[in-house]
């Protein structure tokens, strides 16, 4: 067992792009959730959807912001699309709806008949919607070693992909400190206490759950952009598992907190690259396989979890106060 490179490939998870784009969506969970009350159980919806528009315009042969606002634009119209016909009821409508939905995108986008724009259940090359991406980069061509990482500067999963999706993390937190300390935040929070006392106060609670939705898909379709940079849009990659991770790292780190998203995507990557790892360093192949190895590591994490919503509900960072799962 080499604990260098255990050690390496734990910490790597850190700074990954994939880490940042599962703080992005759970950002736009927690706008949904932790400041609304809003039961998105398709926030996956909104990531593929935000992966498709970026990559069929780039495929196209757009340039970048023209991508990036038709991902912003697919989410918005999703959003009213779910919005205007459940926002009205009960939290539980909104719930089935969205989980629904994502899995109505889904199908549609591994369906043969929209092979030509989606790539079928193949999904979209990463050669044919990255490069306009990787050619934006300020960086020299090659390689770079900072501590133990070493990654390609401009291809792939590269360092400018990890400077930019971490800028963005970094943007979009601070978005949130100041929407949380607004007084549009303190209506969303009233709202997710007691929304009949918003509605007696004379807010529209419609238009302010409708607000939040939009802004919680927009973030989630900018996390979907991150996702798929690296990789290729493949419907499946972005099913009802990658919403059920975004809720556990909501809830891990905190609902309703700034640094919460954050916290929790790092420690559940990390945890459980970590565990895999030393599995694979400890256990012998002729004893565990590899897949068993990953369905393993989730086992041994989810039981943390569990643990970690028993006594600790309201998350490693949350007010038991203000928000928890028994509350």
């Amino acid at each position: 067992m080499d604990l260098l490179t255990i050690i390496s490939n734990t910490l790597g998870e850190l700074i990954a792009p994939t880490t940042a784009a599962y703080v992005l969506a759970a950002i736009g969970l927690n706008i949904h959730f932790g400041m609304t009350g809003l039961m998105n159980m398709g926030q996956a919806g909104f990531m593929l959807l935000g992966a498709y528009g970026f990559a069929i315009t780039q495929s196209m042969g757009t340039n970048m912001f023209t991508s990036i606002c038709a991902a912003v634009a697919l989410a918005v119209i999703y959003a009213l699309l779910l919005g205007i016909p459940t926002l009205k009821l009960g939290p539980d409508y909104l719930a089935m709806v969205t989980l629904a939905a994502a899995e109505i995108i889904r199908s549609i986008g591994r369906s043969t008949a929209m092979t030509d724009f989606t790539g079928g259940s193949a999904g979209i090359s990463p050669q044919d919607f990255t490069t306009k991406f990787d050619a934006s980069s300020p960086l020299p061509d090659g390689t770079t070693t900072f501590l133990l990482w070493t990654y390609n500067n401009n291809i792939a999963n590269s360092w400018w992909l990890r400077i930019v999706s971490w800028i963005l993390v970094a943007i979009a937190a601070l978005l949130c400190w100041r929407w949380f300390h607004s007084p549009w935040g303190r209506v969303l929070k009233g709202i997710r206490e007691d929304e009949n006392a918003i509605r007696s106060l004379g807010k529209n609670v419609t238009k302010y759950k409708m607000q939040a939705l939009i802004l919680g898909g927009i973030f989630g379709a900018i996390g979907g952009i991150l996702f798929v940079l690296p990789r290729s849009v493949q419907p499946d990659s972005l099913g009802r598992a990658v919403t059920f991770y975004t809720w556990t790292i909501l809830l891990l780190g905190g609902a309703a907190t700034i640094f919460g998203p954050i916290l929790g995507s790092c420690l559940l990557w990390v945890l459980l690259t970590f565990v895999k790892e030393v599995m694979r360093g400890v256990i012998p192949d002729t004893l565990i396989s590899s897949n068993q190895v990953e369905s393993l590591g989730w086992i041994i994490v989810g039981v943390a979890l569990m643990c970690l919503v028993i006594f600790r509900p309201q998350g490693l960072l949350g007010d038991r106060k203000e928000l928890a799962f028994n509350a």
